[in-house]
């Protein structure tokens, strides 16, 4: 799974959003360094609808304009919870090689 559709999902682990809500929570959950476009959010959106991993939840109209709310979807929550998953294995098993590396002498570790 690519990183923004990690952070895409996340952010709508807790409710529905609309699109420029979508943006704003996952660049806070990624700590500023995901920061969607619209047209790749709304390109992604399309495709993980396709997918089953999100569903419209609801429309509004705001200021005249149609605003659409994305929700995490069943098989879209398993999807993350699996990449959750693989992603905690990955970096367990990256620390556990830093841990046993030899150090090179002069060089102090980080």
């Amino acid at each position: 799974m690519r990183e923004p559709t990690f952070w895409i999902l996340t952010a709508l682990t807790d409710q529905s959003r609309h699109g420029y809500g979508i943006i704003r929570e996952a660049e806070t959950l990624s700590g500023g360094s995901v920061r969607l476009q619209a047209g790749t959010l709304y390109a992604a959106l399309d495709r993980l609808s396709a997918e089953g991993l999100v569903a419209v939840d609801r429309e509004e109209t705001v200021d005249g304009r149609p605003r659409r709310y994305y929700r995490l979807t069943d098989d879209g929550a398993a999807a993350l919870a699996t990449e959750a998953t693989r992603l905690a294995h990955n970096a367990a098993t990256a620390a556990t090689r830093l841990r046993i590396r030899p150090t090179t002498p002069g060089i102090t570790p980080a």
